[in-house]
């Protein structure tokens, strides 16, 4: 079975082309975090939402006017379908026409529901400039360490793609540390992590922070899934459980999405039970020992504050300096 929907988009068909194939614009509206060697043969895989990722080959790419891949749900049992995109140039813009073929009956409806959100959310970036947070990505169902890692990358990346140069030299809540330091700190962290699991990740410090830290993101948590979170990992200090480096992930991405969101005066937006399980998180990772060397000591919050807040708190924030 098959589905087919068409978009108007107030844009020519090289800038939508834009939109469905490159990484960095494709996480404004589709995806957490996306890989993608755009040629025919060439392979992609996408984070739709947390803890769920579509991957599969690229089968025919004219640039501006047409894109074919397969499409399977990472880890299911499910046939192997296909999309074609193809994109018209019409009066004012261009007609994107999306046909996803091969369905299984019991699949159509799933995938109806999927893609008239994410195009909907297309058309809003293509229209305005940005489709906003996606609220399919604002907490994984079901939850775990690194679905959670991907939750928290989605709140990272939009305060960090939010961010202007004139922002670099702002002070932050971590002590010490000025935006471009704490990107910077950031990155370290993500790619100590990569290392650990034998990746040679690469940084172009004249990238965008928030692309830095997205590819470095994506690489280390697709490496993390095909791991899993059994037994332990060599960070060079220590062996630690797997499930405590994940936990480590979570913090740098949400706590530091609070950090910088508060230096750059941005609002953040995260769901009570994505922040209210990371802090379980932090609570089984921040010992006593790590106060005054990785974590100030934690600090008071009123005891009706959100879960976010007493997360930032006891990582050793100020929450009331805010």
């Amino acid at each position: 079975m098959s589905i087919e929907k068409s978009v108007f988009l107030p844009i020519d068909p090289e800038a939508a082309f834009e939109l469905v194939t490159r990484p960095e614009r494709l996480r404004r509206w589709q995806t957490v975090a996306a890989r993608m060697d755009l040629r025919a043969g060439g392979e992609y895989r996408w984070t739709i939402t947390p803890g769920h990722s579509a991957a599969g080959t690229i089968k025919e790419v004219e640039p501006g006017k047409r894109l074919v891949f397969d499409w399977g749900w990472e880890g299911s049992e499910s046939a192997t379908s296909t999309v074609t995109i193809t994109l018209e140039p019409v009066d004012g813009g261009t007609r994107l026409t999306l046909l996803h073929e091969g369905l299984a009956p019991e699949e159509v409806a799933g995938h109806t529901e999927g893609w008239n959100h994410f195009l909907d959310r297309l058309v809003r970036l293509a229209t305005e400039g940005d489709a906003g947070a996606d609220d399919w990505a604002a907490i994984p169902d079901p939850i775990n360490e690194l679905a959670s890692a991907e939750a928290t990358l989605a709140v990272v990346q939009r305060v960090l793609h939010k961010l202007t140069p004139a922002d670099n030299g702002l002070p932050t809540p971590c002590e010490n540390f000025s935006v471009t330091q704490l990107v910077d700190h950031l990155i370290g962290s993500v790619h100590g992590i990569g290392k650990a699991l034998g990746l040679e990740l690469l940084d172009d410090p004249s990238a965008p922070a928030e692309a830095r830290v997205a590819d470095a993101a994506q690489a280390t948590l697709e490496s993390f899934t095909r791991r899993g979170l059994e037994g332990t990992i060599d960070m060079g200090f220590a062996q630690l459980p797997a499930t405590i480096v994940a936990n480590i992930l979570n913090l740098e991405f949400l706590v530091h999405a609070w950090d910088l969101a508060t230096a750059t005066g941005q609002s953040l937006q995260v769901h009570p039970g994505l922040s209210d399980y990371v802090l379980g998180l932090a609570r089984n990772t921040i010992s006593p020992q790590m106060r005054g060397n990785s974590f100030a000591d934690e600090t008071l919050v009123d005891e009706s504050a959100a879960s976010l807040e007493r997360l930032v708190a006891f990582t050793g924030r100020n929450v009331t300096a805010r």
